[in-house]
Formats: C-alpha cells, structure tokens, sequence
C-alpha cells in the first residue's frame, strides 16, 4: 500500500499544488488512465453449505468447491514481468460475512510488525479493497501480515480526489488467521506458503455517515487484493529487512501484485478494481471472466 504513504505526505495537495493546477492534472491523468486502464476481472461468489471456521486451513467442503482467481500479476498489467511468487484468493458468504482466503507463495516468510494498526505494508502484505456499492467513494482497506498483525482503514474518497484515511475506523467483529507452511523470521531455511482466511461482518462496512450494503444474490460491488512483497537482505542480527540499493542506499522499491490490474502504480482508483458477484446458490464451479468496464 505504497501509495497512502505517497499520497498523504508526498504528493499532498495542500503543500504542493495549487487548486487549478491539480484540477488540470487530474483531468489530464484521468483522461490518460481511460485509455490505459485494463478490464477488470470478475468473480462470483457463492453461498457457503455451512458455517466456516477461520482458522487459516481451509477445510471446509465450500471451500473445496470454490475456485480459485487467477494467478496475480503485476499491479500495471501486462506491460511489467509476471511475479516471482503466486498469489491466488478465494471468495464465498454467507448472510452475515464475506469470506476471503489467500494462499501466498513464499520462499521467505517474514513479518515483525506485531502491534493493530502499524503500518504492515512497510513490509510483506497482503491488502483487500471494498467498495460496497460501487460508487469509487467510501471504500474500505484491510491489510494483514503473516503473523496476522491487522491494520483497516475507511477512505470517504480517494486520496487524489482530497481523501484522507480515517485510521481509527476498524472492522468490527473481524475474524482472522494465519497458518504457515513453513518457518516466520527464519532465515536459515526456506518455506513455501502461508494461507490467510478472513471473515469481514457486512455490518462493519460502515461509518456513522455510511449505512452498510447487505448483499443479495445477484450484488455487484468493487474489490481487489494486492501483495507487497519487498526484497530482503539479511542483518547482522539475523533479522530481515528490506533491501537496500547498493550505490544509493535506498531502499529497493516494492512489488506490487494484485488480481484485477489496475495499469498503474495505485491501488485507489476503485474504477479500476475487480468486480464481485454475489450468487445465492451454493459454492460450486465458478467461472472467472474478464468483462469490460463500465
């Protein structure tokens, strides 16, 4: 999630720009992005046959019948390489969650940001954007490690549009968990995988202005996943780190692999994100497509 760092502090408005000038490049960006952007993918989400446990393992026989996404790649589409690592999710609900499960490749697991609301994406992540009804304004980010360490936000509108993070908003009633094949923080052996399973109360999606959209067979709404993934070196205490680069000493920008791509280095043009159908019939073989965007 790179961008609410970029957004909020670098690039913001109120110290950079001058409000003709942001309105002239905003037009110019958008106009850019209509012809650039990719299609969004589709992906129908079936009813549960019973409850889900969450427990990082996804045992349940819905989740079986559930198909997978396709494979993530990179967040500006087919112009960038595919990624190093896979990455796929799976979706289902039942009248009081959306379940989400994603199954993470990694030869290095690591993660020491321990503590609600810490800024996880500075380092390996995994982010769900939700806009419920669609409207590209008051959309909802959740962003988890592999110590499934949270950190949720509430944007009323996206940043370039003067949106600010509420960062005291959370989703409540949030149910999580992490199973690992492998080691976390290890860097004497390599792993393979870690799974996440997440249950998200369509009642959490709102605020004190924003009612939440209870779904029904046949809903539409906007989401999209994102994986950060950073190159690592190892420190002399034998924690990772992000890499640096060699001659400058900074740190080695970050891979960004989604589902849906958006063609462009952020995550908040909801327009871009995927679409989620709800169905309400059980889980059963799903067909993912591509369609055009509205």
């Amino acid at each position: 999630m790179k961008n609410f760092n970029l957004l909020t502090k670098k690039n913001s408005p109120n110290i950079f720009q001058t409000g003709a000038a942001l309105t002239l490049a905003a037009l110019i960006n958008a106009s850019a992005q209509a012809q650039t952007s990719p299609s969004p993918k589709t992906y129908t989400c079936y009813r549960t046959e019973k409850s889900i446990a969450i427990d990082g393992r996804m045992n349940e026989h819905s989740w079986k019948k559930a198909a997978w996404t396709s494979s993530f790649v990179d967040i500006e589409g087919d112009k960038k390489p595919l990624p190093l690592q896979e990455t796929r999710v799976k979706m289902l609900w039942d009248d009081q969650y959306l379940y989400i499960a994603a199954q993470i490749e990694e030869e290095h697991i690591w993660a020491y940001q321990d503590k609600k609301d810490q800024i996880v994406y500075l380092e390996n992540d995994f982010e769900v954007f939700i806009d419920p009804d669609g409207d590209t304004e008051n959309y909802y980010e959740l962003e988890i490690n592999a110590i499934n360490n949270t950190f949720d936000l509430f944007l009323p509108k996206p940043y370039r549009k003067g949106g600010k993070a509420q960062l005291k908003w959370d989703i409540k009633g949030l149910k999580s968990a992490v199973s690992v094949i492998g080691t976390v923080n290890n860097a004497k052996d390599k792993d393979k995988r870690w799974i996440l399973e997440i249950a998200i109360p369509f009642e959490s999606l709102s605020t004190e202005n924003v009612k939440p959209v209870i779904p029904a067979d046949g809903s539409e709404w906007r989401i999209n996943f994102s994986r950060v993934n950073w190159q690592h070196e190892i420190g002399e205490d034998g924690r990772y780190k992000r890499k640096r680069n060699a001659e400058t000493g900074k740190i080695i920008p970050e891979y960004n692999w989604v589902w849906s791509p958006q063609g462009i280095i952020n995550m908040h043009y909801p327009e871009y994100w995927g679409k989620l159908v709800f169905s309400g019939s059980k889980a059963g073989k799903i067909k993912e497509v591509t369609t055009a965007q509205n």
